[in-house]
């Protein structure tokens, strides 16, 4: 092999780091009146998820749609019963392209409030409403196909070439991450105060989750960092 490891993934990630795609101006939509959480509600109840999903979701959808950055703003949203040790929250498509998002029972259970759940499913809407996907399936693309192509252009094997575009992929499907979910922070505060929650109370659940610090290509950014972007979002909207 003609070229360092080093030299390849330095050369992957300089090709990788263009602008990320921003969204359009977010439209600002008519607010709810504001929900008092008293923090003693059932976070597991159906009922009281159903409550939330009914405020944030057709806020969340209007400006899917205003924004236009994506053609289905059909939110469904589901509680996984089944990982009741697991706190976690995530978004996805469906075969049909519908985004559909998840919540751990776990992550319910670790809530402490309304507030914290909104923010939550505000967030993970608004990785679909800034075509996060899209981008980092884009993204692990080109990271494959430079990084199998330098192996093979370097005299590399058939096994190496095929490892080394797995590899690419996952570099290049990182490139982005953090600024993701920055974005998704700043948007999914909007969704969280126009529903009528407390976007500032709802992202307080990240002082209680392990911080990922700052790591070279980590998939989110420090904790300290996403509180600052929800508070510096807010302070725009007063």
């Amino acid at each position: 092999m003609i070229l360092s490891i080093s030299s390849i993934l330095a050369a992957l990630i300089l090709a990788s780091c263009a602008p990320t795609p921003q969204v359009k101006q977010i439209p600002q939509v008519q607010a709810q009146p504001a929900v008092i959480s008293t923090g003693n509600e059932d976070l597991t109840s159906m009922t009281t998820i159903r409550r939330i999903v009914a405020r944030v979701a057709p806020i969340g959808e209007q400006i899917c749609r205003d924004t236009g950055r994506v053609s289905n703003c059909d939110f469904k949203v589901q509680v996984d019963t089944s990982t009741p040790d697991v706190v976690n929250a995530y978004q996805t498509l469906e075969k049909d392209g519908r985004p559909f998002v998840v919540f751990s029972i776990g992550l319910l259970k670790a809530a402490r409030n309304t507030d914290e759940v909104a923010f939550v499913l505000g967030h993970e809407m608004a990785h679909h409403i800034a075509g996060h996907i899209q981008q980092r399936r884009g993204s692990a693309g080109l990271g494959g196909l430079i990084l199998g192509g330098l192996i093979a252009y370097s005299g590399g094997s058939v096994q190496d070439v095929d490892s080394a575009f797995d590899l690419g992929a996952a570099v290049g499907s990182r490139v982005y991450s953090k600024d993701h979910e920055l974005q998704a922070d700043e948007i999914g505060t909007l969704i969280t105060y126009y529903a009528g929650y407390d976007p500032v109370r709802g992202s307080k659940f990240f002082t209680r989750i392990p911080d990922p610090g700052d790591k070279f290509l980590g998939s989110h950014p420090p904790n300290a960092a996403r509180i600052d972007r929800v508070n510096r979002t807010m302070a725009r909207v007063r």
